[in-house]
């Protein structure tokens, strides 16, 4: 499963009734540290109630007791302050890119313990040669963190369809129809990483995790879309404060949305595609950087920075290409914002000018403001965060599962 909202038993059970209050008990506590006494008024319990409900998630290690709560100007003595457990169960991101592995390992408040990343091409590799690697890494992360840890999301540069952990199709790292979670599985065992090869595995697009954490991490409105981009270009669609997946898992394919129809053939199949114009080779083969290995998006802002006149050009129409894309989405969506991420949050000052313009001149039948259009602080992190903190929300969002197991 993918989704990280609430997911908690029906009411017609005693034991769904209890596991509801256990996670709106933590879901309170999970806002803001607080005594007993404040939960029970914010949550209309009974004290009798909460202080069940806390010694159970107590027990399980979900929440700790570091102090005083706060005064809260009520008369008597405050009582003792509740907060999540940072040594509690924590979150194990992964992430396979087309130039690099990476994985992280976040604590129950969201807060990162370990972060390891190294630079590989993993273009054209064999997956279960890169999940060998990324097996190495990801037991090297969970060493760090020195947690027990509750499930681990892989991110991936792909399509992930409706059969559960299948990367359906990675144009840019060559894979069609990988089952991911089930490798990542054997090559955790095969790395001496057990406890991590028992965990609960999912697999998502890496677009699709960086929104999620921009929703959950970046301050963001319950309605935006999140553009991004690594090798290909991607966004993810935010609506009421869910992520919007289409009926098959894949909407948010920007990369593949024509910007000029009669423009060059697309690996897709099709043609003039966004990421023909916006796109790393794009962008490159425009820039005269063509065929240049490593991190593209350093490379294209150091050279816009020191004045490079062919780069500040090629990210311009890039800007351009980006911008009648996102306008497109903007009149068919009504986004309160849009926001720039992954490798294009570094480039933004060379973007964003032609992108607004084109914005202003395309959405015209609702109100437009170039402050609506922003750039992400988390950038780059963004996918591996968004993977590692939905284990952690999940955990909040349903303890009685976690607890029950842990039991």
């Amino acid at each position: 499963m993918r989704e990280t909202d609430v997911r908690r038993a029906g009411p017609a059970s005693q034991q769904g009734m209890r596991w509801a209050n256990l996670a709106l008990v933590l879901g309170e506590i999970a806002a803001e540290p607080r005594s007993r006494a404040e939960v029970a008024a914010a949550t209309g319990l009974t004290r009798a109630a909460v202080s069940s409900l806390v010694e159970e998630l107590l027990a399980a290690g979900l929440l700790t007791e570091p102090g005083p709560a706060v005064p809260s100007g009520r008369v008597g003595r405050p009582g003792t302050a509740l907060a999540l457990n940072p040594e509690g169960p924590g979150g194990v991101g992964a992430e396979v890119g087309v130039e690099h592995l990476a994985a992280c390992v976040v604590d129950l408040r969201g807060e990162v313990r370990s972060w390891h990343r190294v630079e590989v091409c993993n273009r054209g590799r064999a997956s279960a040669a890169v999940l060998a690697e990324l097996a190495g890494l990801l037991r090297r992360a969970a060493e760090d963190a020195g947690l027990r840890t509750a499930g681990l999301t892989l991110a991936v540069p792909g399509l992930v369809g409706a059969a559960e952990g299948v990367v359906e199709r990675a144009a840019n790292l060559g894979w069609s129809g990988v089952p991911a979670a089930a490798e990542l599985r054997l090559a955790l065992r095969a790395a001496g990483a057990g406890e991590l090869a028992a965990l609960p595995i999912e697999v998502d697009n890496e677009a699709n995790l960086g929104g999620l954490a921009e929703l959950w991490l970046g301050g963001r409105p319950a309605d935006f879309i999140h553009l991004s981009a690594e090798a290909g270009i991607g966004s993810a669609i935010v609506v009421g404060g869910r992520l919007l997946r289409g009926a098959r898992g894949f909407a948010g394919e920007l990369g593949h949305v024509p910007v000029r129809p009669d423009g060059p053939e697309c690996a897709c199949g099709a043609r003039g595609c966004l990421e023909q114009y916006a796109g790393e080779s794009a962008v490159l083969r425009a820039a005269g950087l063509e065929g240049v290995r490593g991190d593209w998006v350093a490379l294209l802002a150091e050279r816009a920075a020191a004045g490079d006149a062919a780069v500040r050009e090629a990210l311009a129409e890039a800007g351009a290409a980006l911008g009648i894309a996102a306008a497109g989405a903007v009149n068919l969506l009504d986004p309160a914002e849009l926001v720039l991420g992954g490798g294009y949050a570094e480039l933004g000052e060379w973007l964003l000018p032609a992108m607004r313009a084109e914005l202003r001149g395309r959405v015209t039948v609702r109100p437009w403001s170039d402050e609506w259009l922003t750039v992400s602080r988390l950038g780059r992190r963004g996918p591996l965060l968004g993977a590692a903190v939905g284990v952690v929300r999940a955990i909040i969002a349903d303890p009685g599962r976690f607890a029950t197991a842990d039991q």
